[in-house]
C-alpha cells in the first residue's frame, strides 16, 4: 500500500491523546529521566556503504526493516509509479521462494511482513519474535535482491494497483493532498503522485522495474533498521551475510531541486456534502534549523474534531473558534518535510457555506503567529510537542521507522533528550521569526475539493497573507 506522508487522521488522534497524556509528566525532571533511560541507537556502516542501525530494548518481539532512499521523487514523468509498483511485486516470489513459499514461511513464523512507498523513501519491514530476526533479515534481503518480477505477476498486480487507485479516489483527504503537491510543486518530481497516472501503470513492464532497482537500490542508499529484542553485533553479522553483496554507489544520489509555486487547484463537485480544503506555504527541509520552531508553530495551531469535543475549553484559538462558531467539522495543521523543502499548512473539512469564515479564521491565526503569539502559548505547545513525540514512539514498529527515517535524513538518530533540549530552546521570538519568514506575505498553495463555491478567490486569499496596520 502506498503511504500518504501526511497521516492527518492518525496525527489528530495523537494530538488529542497528547493533551491528556501531558499530565502524566509531573515535572521536567521526570520527563528528562524518561528520555535518558531510552536505549541508545547503535549505527554501523558496512564496507559497501550500507548502514545498520538498531535500538535494543530487550523486548520479546522486534521490528526489522530496510529503508531505501528512493521513492516517487526519484521517478520521472514516464516511469512515475514504478517505485510503488515494485513494492507490490516484492511479495510475489523470489529466485528461491515462490509466492506461496514466502507467504507460508512468514505465516509459520507468526510474523507480519509489510511495505510502503512515500515520495522520498521505500520501506520493507517485518515484525516478529526476537529469535526470528535472522530469518526476517534473510527474507527481506532476498526480496529486494532476487525478486522474480514475472510477467504473469506483473499483469496481475497491474489490475490490483488500478483498483487501489480507484479506492484512493474515494478518499477525499488523500485526493486533496495529492492535488496540493501537484499544484505546490508543479512541473517537478514532488508534484507527482505516489501511485502514478493510469497510463503509466498500464505500460510499466519488467524492464522498467529492473532499471529502477539497478539505479536506486544501492547499498549506500539503504539502511537496515531494527528495534526491540535485537543485538546490534548480531544484526551487523546478518547484514554482512545477506546484504554485503549489494553494489555500492560510486556517487551520492542527486537531489533534483523542486521549486514551490504559489498557486491553487479547485475541483468543484456540488454533489459532495462537505468541502475539503488544504492551504500551505513552503516550509523547510529535514535538516534545516528552522524545522523545530516550525514544529512548535504547527502544534500551536493544533487540531480539532467535532466528534472529540473539548472545543470551547481548548487552548488552541482556532479550535475554540471552530467549536463556538461551528466553522468546520475538523481541522489538522501539518508540517511535512522533505530533503530540501516542505509544506507547512492546514487541512480542514467544513460545510459549503463556512468555507470563507473558516479560511478567514485560519489566516487570522497565521498572522497572529507572526505578530502576537504569547509566551504562555509557546510553552504549552512545546510541552505538547514533547509529549506527542513520545506517544508516536509507542512500540517497536514506530521506533524502527523513526530509526530508519532519521538515518536516511540526518545520517544519525537524534537522541530524544537532545530533541527535547532543542524544543525547550525555542523562544517566542523564534516562533515569530520563522512565522514571518515562511508565512507572512508568502504565496500559498491551495487545494480544494467538493462544494467550494464559497471559498474566496486566490487573489483574496493571497491578500490575507499580510496585515496592514497603522
Amino acid at each position: 500500500m502506498a503511504l500518504r506522508v501526511l497521516g492527518v487522521t492518525q496525527n489528530m488522534r495523537t494530538y488529542m491523546r497528547g493533551v491528556d497524556m501531558i499530565k502524566r509528566f509531573k515535572s521536567a525532571a521526570t520527563l528528562q529521566k524518561t528520555l535518558l533511560n531510552i536505549p541508545a541507537t547503535q549505527v554501523t556502516k558496512l564496507d559497501n556503504g550500507l548502514r545498520v542501525a538498531s535500538e535494543d530494548s530487550g523486548a520479546s518481539t522486534a521490528t526489522v526493516g530496510l529503508w531505501i532512499d528512493a521513492g516517487s521523487r526519484s521517478e520521472n514523468e514516464k516511469n512515475n509509479g514504478v517505485a510503488h509498483f515494485l513494492e507490490h511485486m516484492a511479495f510475489k516470489g523470489t529466485a528461491k521462494r515462490s509466492q506461496t513459499d514466502l507467504e507460508l514461511e512468514v505465516e509459520n513464523l507468526g510474523a507480519h511482513l509489510n511495505a510502503y512507498t512515500s515520495r522520498e523513501q521505500t520501506v520493507f519491514y517485518a515484525k516478529c519474535l526476537s529469535k526470528d530476526v535472522p530469518k526476517a533479515v534473510e527474507i527481506l534481503a532476498d526480496i529486494i535482491q532476487n525478486s522474480k518480477l514475472g510477467e504473469a505477476e506483473i499483469a496481475r498486480e497491474r489490475s490490483v494497483i488500478l483498483r487501489e487507485m480507484q479506492e484512493v479516489e474515494s478518499n477525499l483527504q488523500e485526493v486533496v493532498f495529492d492535488h496540493l503537491h501537484a499544484t505546490a510543486y508543479q512541473g517537478t518530481p514532488l508534484g507527482q503522485t505516489i501511485l502514478g497516472p493510469t497510463k503509466n501503470i498500464q505500460s510499466i513492464g519488467k524492464s522498467d522495474l529492473t532499471d529502477y532497482i539497478q539505479t536506486h537500490y544501492k547499498a549506500s542508499r539503504i539502511v537496515l533498521a531494527a528495534a526491540g529484542g535485537v543485538k546490534h553485533d548480531d544484526l551487523v553479522k546478518l547484514a554482512c551475510g545477506s546484504l554485503g553483496g549489494l553494489e555500492a554507489s560510486v556517487l551520492p544520489p542527486e537531489v533534483t531541486p523542486c521549486r514551490f509555486t504559489g498557486s491553487e487547484v479547485r475541483v468543484r463537485d456540488d454533489s459532495l456534502p462537505l468541502a475539503h480544503v488544504a492551504i500551505a506555504v513552503e516550509g523547510c527541509g529535514w535538516t534545516d534549523q528552522d524545522n523545530i520552531p516550525l514544529m512548535v508553530a504547527n502544534t500551536l495551531v493544533g487540531a480539532w474534531d467535532r466528534s472529540q469535543g473539548g472545543g470551547a475549553n481548548n487552548a488552541s484559538n482556532l479550535a475554540r473558534a471552530s467549536a463556538e462558531d461551528n466553522l468546520c467539522h475538523s481541522f489538522q495543521s501539518f508540517n511535512t518535510c522533505y530533503k530540501d523543502t516542505g509544506l507547512w499548512g492546514i487541512y480542514f473539512v467544513c460545510d459549503p457555506l463556512q468555507c470563507e469564515d473558516m479560511l478567514f479564521n485560519v489566516q487570522t491565526e497565521w498572522m497572529r503567529l507572526c505578530t502576537m503569539v504569547t509566551e504562555a502559548e509557546v510553552e504549552r505547545a512545546k510541552n505538547l510537542l514533547k509529549t506527542n513525540m513520545l506517544l508516536q514512539l509507542d512500540g517497536t514498529t514506530p521506533i524502527c521507522e523513526d530509526i530508519g527515517r532519521q538515518i536516511l535524513c540526518y545520517n544519525r538518530r537524534i537522541p530524544l533528550h537532545e530533541l527535547e533540549q532543542r524544543i525547550d530552546a525555542v523562544s517566542v521570538g523564534n516562533v515569530r521569526d520563522v512565522a514571518m519568514k515562511y508565512i507572512y506575505d508568502r504565496c500559498p498553495a491551495v487545494a480544494a475539493v467538493g462544494p467550494v463555491e464559497n471559498l474566496p478567490d486566490y487573489n483574496r486569499i493571497r491578500s490575507s497573507m499580510y496585515w496592514l496596520r497603522v
